[in-house]
């Protein structure tokens, strides 16, 4: 094979436009309201926060979404990213199972989130935006936003959730390096985080807090706005090249997986996965089972309610209806930072009430304990909140073991784990604890869920 047909096979791979799930699902998902009046929220009403461009695929029920050629261009430094089988893994596990995984972390930030952060920066770039503010748990967002807003000129301010910045310094470097500014969060540099500072001056900070800041940071500037990397739909709907790739590379491995299994917080990596298996299948396509993997110590799916609430701590964002925690929420700091989201995205809660997917929860030390097996055997070491679909993929498995089955398991490996030494030295010295959430907090926080009438 030559350079050139390698390139164009390669060039073939990546999707020319993302899917959206919305367009084949039985049930539309529930709209979003406006916290104030309790109707549907209309375009002024976001405008504030997201250039036009990305409130029209927020609420857009089209099947497909044309991928911009700027956005394009810049996926091709990274995609189409690998899709390999854990040979070494299936032995050292001696399942009949095969398993695949779809491997994010060759991106310039070693996770899938700048999928979604090319996009939105281009947009908003379109709209003349100069500055976007956003909020990251572990980092993978925050410099990823940062990445992209280098390539288009974009100032970006990253308010990162306290018990990451200070675990993660690297990341922070990165972000650094790429030309953003990072703050810890809960900080004093807005309303919403000095508010909790004078609650809880040792708050650890929670995603739900760090969206507060960023959110009134653009909300009270005119010339920022504002970005998330996970949750939305138009976020979920941006990460379905992945999904969409590796149909492509599972047809070519004559394996059509039997199992789809991914880490979840807030929804992202785990939605650009299976979205557009979940949309084969409902199209008529193969039967697939898919596995939604959370943290025990933050289990939105599994111990959450389906209900309307708000998407940050502080109660500033409009209402969604989702599978939550609560907003005031504010789960323990373990390792997994990128999974410390009080609620999960409003798309993937939906599958899960259609029952078109399921959850199971672990404890992060087992899942670090997958994670170093799983890098012992491929060599690669995963990011904290990757462990989880490690996890999950192990365990399905070594099911298909004491089956005596043989099913294709196809899992997401959102990230590497290079700037997550730390917890893996804390796993390793036997320091890292399981965290568990508390039960009183949890009530207090779900009994602060909004009233809605529309529920």
């Amino acid at each position: 094979m030559t350079d050139s047909t390698k390139y164009l096979l390669e060039e073939e791979q990546i999707p020319k436009a993302w899917y959206n799930v919305v367009a084949d699902l039985p049930e539309p998902p529930a709209p979003v309201l406006h916290p104030g009046t309790g109707q549907p929220v209309g375009p002024d009403d976001l405008a504030p926060l997201f250039p036009m461009a990305l409130i029209g695929q927020e609420v857009s029920a089209d099947r497909e979404i044309g991928i911009p050629d700027p956005v394009r261009d810049v996926y091709r430094l990274w995609r189409p990213t690998p899709l390999y089988r854990a040979r070494r893994l299936e032995q050292a596990l001696d399942t009949p199972a095969k398993i695949f995984y779809k491997y994010e972390g060759v991106s310039p930030t070693g996770s899938h989130k700048p999928n979604t952060a090319v996009a939105q920066a281009f947009y908003n770039k379109e709209e003349g935006i100069t500055k976007i503010a956003t909020e990251t748990g572990a980092g993978q967002w925050g410099s990823s936003l940062a990445f992209a807003g280098g390539v288009f000129g974009i100032e970006i301010r990253v308010f990162m959730v306290k018990v990451s910045y200070q675990q993660k310094p690297y990341r922070r470097a990165m972000m650094e390096t790429f030309g953003a500014s990072c703050v810890a969060s809960p900080s004093t540099e807005t309303e919403a985080g000095k508010a909790v500072l004078a609650d809880n001056p040792d708050s650890t900070g929670s995603l739900g807090i760090a969206i507060s800041e960023a959110v009134e940071i653009a909300a009270t500037n005119d010339d920022t706005k504002y970005a998330l990397g996970s949750v939305l739909n138009h976020v979920l709907t941006h990460q379905t090249v992945v999904g969409q790739e590796a149909i492509l590379q599972m047809e070519m491995a004559d394996a059509y997986p039997d199992v789809l299994v991914g880490c979840t917080g807030g929804g992202s990596n785990f939605a650009g996965l299976v979205f557009p298996f979940i949309g084969n299948k409902l199209r008529g396509g193969p039967d697939v089972e898919v596995v939604a993997v959370e943290p025990a110590a933050c289990p939105s799916l599994t111990r959450g309610q389906f209900a309307y609430d708000f998407g940050d701590t502080k109660m500033m964002t409009p209402l969604v209806k989702m599978h939550t925690l609560g907003a005031s929420f504010v789960p323990p700091g373990f390792h997994a930072g990128g999974l410390r989201y009080h609620g999960m995205g409003p798309l993937v809660s939906h599958l899960f009430d259609l029952d078109l997917i399921r959850a199971v929860a672990y404890h992060q030390t087992e899942c670090f304990t997958a994670g170093v097996q799983f890098a012992r055997s491929e060599g690669i070491t995963p990011a904290p909140e990757a462990n989880h679909a490690v996890k999950g993929a192990i365990d399905e498995a070594l099911k298909c073991k004491a089956e005596g089955t043989s099913r294709n398991i196809l899992f997401n490996l959102c990230g590497h784990g290079h700037f997550d030494m730390t917890a893996y030295s804390e796993y390793h010295a036997g320091n890292l604890k399981d965290e568990d959430y508390s039960q009183d907090e949890l009530a207090m926080a779900l009994a602060g869920l909004p009233k809605v009438a529309a529920e």
